[in-house]
């Protein structure tokens, strides 16, 4: 099993919204950044844990915790005319973008914040601590524990 983190605008989509999903589940989708749909589509696997983490808002940081519980498919959103993330260059055939499934596990004690986060000496590989932007990313055990400690 490992770790991620996958980034939200609460305004669009938040933990919130994802424990009221239908099952409690949602594709993860609009991922447009070559390295985080790469992490989606070779890193990413059935049972991998996910924080949930808000970005783009007054509280920025992990609210809460979810499961993949679909590995990656063809984003449906690439091939919608109507939507933001419609992508004339994408293909069925040749689809560039992914998503994955997530399912709803659990809202954090507390969110832990950017500003904890960057302040926890205990926290030493994610990309967060180092101005990491990628919407997806790996969290080592090491840091998942140490920001899960955090929310207690």
């Amino acid at each position: 099993m490992a770790y991620w983190l996958f980034k939200t605008e609460p305004d669009a989509f938040s933990i919130d919204d994802l424990k009221n999903a239908p099952a409690q589940t949602t594709a993860w989708e609009g991922v447009r950044n070559y390295q985080a749909r790469n992490f989606m589509r070779d890193g990413v696997k059935l049972g991998d844990l996910v924080m949930i983490y808000h970005s783009s808002c007054k509280h920025v940081g992990v609210a809460g915790i979810a499961i993949v519980t679909a590995e990656a498919y063809p984003d449906p959103c690439q091939f919608d005319l109507s939507s933001d993330y419609y992508d004339p260059k994408s293909t069925s055939e040749k689809p560039r973008w992914v998503v994955v499934d997530v399912t709803y596990q659990q809202h954090l004690n507390k969110l832990v914040s950017l500003k904890a986060i960057k302040e926890n000496d205990a926290i030493t590989e994610i990309a967060l601590k180092k101005g990491g932007r990628l919407s997806v990313m790996p969290v080592t055990k090491a840091d998942w524990q140490a920001i899960i400690k955090m929310a207690e």
